[in-house]
C-alpha cells in the first residue's frame, strides 16, 4: 500500500485582496492555524412508500445552497493587524484567495468574504497576545485546479 501524498501546513494559504484596482493577494502575518468548511444547506422532505403507505417514510434532502468558511488563529501581529481590522470595519465583503498547494496540483478558491469575527486576546499573562478569525463567503467561491 503507498502512503499518503500529505503536505505541511504552509501549503494552505489564506490571501486577502486589496479592494482598489487591480487585486493584490497577501497572506496576514501571524495567521497559523486555519481551517476550511464547506457546508451544503438542505431542504428535507418525506419519501412514501407506494405500496407499503404504513412504512415509516425515509428523508430525502434537496441541496438548497452552498457556503465556505475560513476560520483560525495565530499571534496578533503589528503587521497584519490594521489589515484584520480594515477588513472587519468593511460593510463590503472582501476578495479572498485561498490555497492549497500539492507536490502536483494546485486548488484554488476566489470569491468575495466578509470578516465575520475577530477575538483578540492572550492565554497566559506572559504568553503572546492571539488573534482568532473567522471568515464567511459573500456568493460563489470559484475553485481551480491546476496540475
Amino acid at each position: 500500500m503507498a502512503d499518503a501524498t500529505s503536505i505541511k501546513g504552509g501549503k494552505f494559504r489564506v490571501l486577502l485582496g486589496s479592494g482598489s484596482g487591480p487585486v493584490v493577494y497577501a497572506a496576514p502575518c501571524g495567521f497559523r492555524n486555519k481551517s476550511i468548511t464547506f457546508t451544503k444547506g438542505t431542504e428535507e422532505f418525506t419519501l412514501p412508500n407506494c405500496t407499503d403507505p404504513d412504512k415509516v417514510p425515509w428523508l430525502g434532502r434537496d441541496a438548497t445552497s452552498l457556503s465556505m468558511s475560513i476560520s483560525g488563529e495565530g499571534v496578533l501581529a503589528a503587521e497584519s493587524v490594521e489589515t484584520w481590522l480594515d477588513a472587519w470595519e468593511n460593510p463590503d465583503s472582501i476578495p479572498v484567495k485561498i490555497e492549497i498547494e500539492f507536490p502536483a496540483k494546485l486548488i484554488t478558491w476566489t470569491g468575495l468574504m466578509h470578516v465575520t469575527t475577530l477575538t483578540t486576546g492572550h492565554p497566559t499573562e506572559l504568553g503572546r497576545v492571539t488573534n482568532q478569525v473567522e471568515i464567511a463567503s459573500d456568493g460563489q467561491m470559484t475553485r481551480v485546479m491546476t496540475p
